[in-house]
């Protein structure tokens, strides 16, 4: 396995993305959630790679290492699907899987409706866009607004400050709350990152979940039971599922007590992906062999 080698990937709209890549073999390319870094798809772990993977992640622009964009409302989906068009284009000409969490999911599904022939599958890794509900998504205490407010006001103090902590259970609060400090501790323009909060939860990554039909490749959708994970909820991913073909649906184990989210553990989250991956490999041989 080689060691990660930096990249750095201009945009056309002035935005530095950076980013790292390790590995050979099939490309799998990781999209983070918001408020984090590429660090936070698979925490670290280097599965994928040891499983013959050629990995590529990068922080979304004004996340990490990655620069702010020119504007506060460049910020939404059709510019985070463009970044990583970017990054295709750059590293990855061919068919890639895509694994993205939250907003890393969004982005991910927005460029395969888009784009289907540059994507060999799709790992959905609890996604929080509802368009049914997604009129005034930043509204109200502890909201997205909330949290960008407390984050231009008082750095990470302030947004930890602003975050509704009672929608986690007791015995996890300490580890979101510490994990959250080192995640926004992570990033470079905390200013832009907070034009970001608020434009990403303005924006549609597409319109409905019936559009999800028109997905064709192989799908893992990986669902948090909400005693956990309030905020993706798992009746959403499980709508996410249904609407694509074909898609399977993995969630943890019911507690008690509440167990640690699939989403939350690297190495198993990478097993699922490399199993996606090997689905991936055997649809496009078969493919081949039928023509």
């Amino acid at each position: 396995m080689s060691s990660a080698r930096a990249l750095s990937i201009e945009t056309d709209d002035g935005v530095t993305l950076a980013g790292e890549e390790s590995g050979s073999g099939q490309a799998i390319v990781l999209l983070h959630g918001l408020t984090a870094t590429r660090r936070y798809v698979v925490m670290g772990s280097r599965a994928l790679e040891r499983s013959g993977h050629r990995v590529i992640s990068y922080d979304a622009r004004a996340h990490g290492s990655s620069t702010a964009a020119r504007s506060p409302d460049q910020y939404g989906y059709e510019q985070l699907a463009g970044d990583l068009e970017a990054v295709l284009d750059a590293l990855a000409p061919g068919r890639v899987i895509l694994a993205g969490a939250s907003m890393g999911a969004h982005t991910a599904i927005r460029l395969a409706l888009a784009h289907p022939e540059r994507v060999a599958a799709l790992g959905i890794i609890t996604p929080a866009y509802d368009p049914s509900t997604r009129d005034g998504a930043g509204d109200g205490p502890g909201g997205m607004d909330a949290l960008a407010q407390g984050l231009r006001e008082g750095g990470v103090e302030g947004f930890v400050r602003a975050y509704d902590f009672s929608t986690v259970p007791p015995q996890w609060r300490e580890t979101v709350e510490t994990v959250m400090r080192q995640r926004l501790s992570a990033h470079e323009h905390p200013l832009a990152l907070a034009d970001a909060i608020e434009a990403v939860s303005r924006s549609r990554p597409f319109g409905a979940l019936e559009e999800l039909s028109a997905i064709d490749v192989p799908v893992l959708v990986v669902g948090s039971r909400d005693e956990v994970d309030h905020g993706h909820p798992l009746a959403l991913a499980e709508r996410y599922a249904a609407a694509i073909p074909g898609a399977m649906l993995v969630v943890e184990e019911q507690g008690p007590p509440p167990r640690s989210p699939i989403a939350w553990q690297g190495g198993q989250l990478s097993k699922l992906l490399a199993e996606l991956s090997a689905q991936a490999g055997s649809d496009a041989g078969a493919s081949r062999a039928s023509t």
